[in-house]
């Protein structure tokens, strides 16, 4: 695991045991995403997914408190099995930050896949860092799913 950040952007990598397609498809199907894409504790309760440029998605999560929050973007690239781009932003106003952008990338390493995310645009260093708390418990659950 490392973690790299700026005043506006944060980098998590992981190596997860399974091959870039198993990876890419864990990450961007919605069945998957329930499983992984809210820190533990949080609740994925809705995840849908229109894995094409311009295609929006929507992860609705439920904190353990009852707090809902809504993440929404659109793709702006979708290479399978090895990048993706998208927008994400809040919907909740008490959430918001803007509009950012996340990256990721599966690079292939024989039997194992490096998920590199990028995520920037953050208009202080508390957006990012909160972020940077959730993309790596995600993460921790993420790679939970190949253990």
């Amino acid at each position: 695991m490392a973690t790299q950040t700026t005043t506006s952007s944060l980098t998590v990598t992981r190596t997860i045991k399974a091959s870039a397609d198993r990876v890419f498809d864990a990450w961007t199907q919605p069945e998957h995403m329930k499983r992984w894409a809210a820190p533990e504790g949080v609740e994925v309760q809705v995840a849908e997914v229109d894995l094409t440029v311009g295609g929006r998605y929507h992860i609705r999560m439920l904190s353990g408190e009852g707090v809902e929050y809504n993440a929404v973007g659109i793709y702006r690239e979708v290479t399978r099995p090895t990048r993706l781009v998208y927008t994400w932003s809040w919907e909740e106003k008490e959430h918001d930050v803007g509009e950012t952008l996340v990256t990721v990338e599966f690079k292939a390493q024989g039997d194992t896949t490096e998920v590199t995310v990028l995520h920037e645009g953050f208009p202080a260093t508390e957006a990012r860092d909160g972020h940077e708390q959730g993309w790596n418990g995600c993460l921790d659950r993420f790679e939970q799913l190949f253990a």
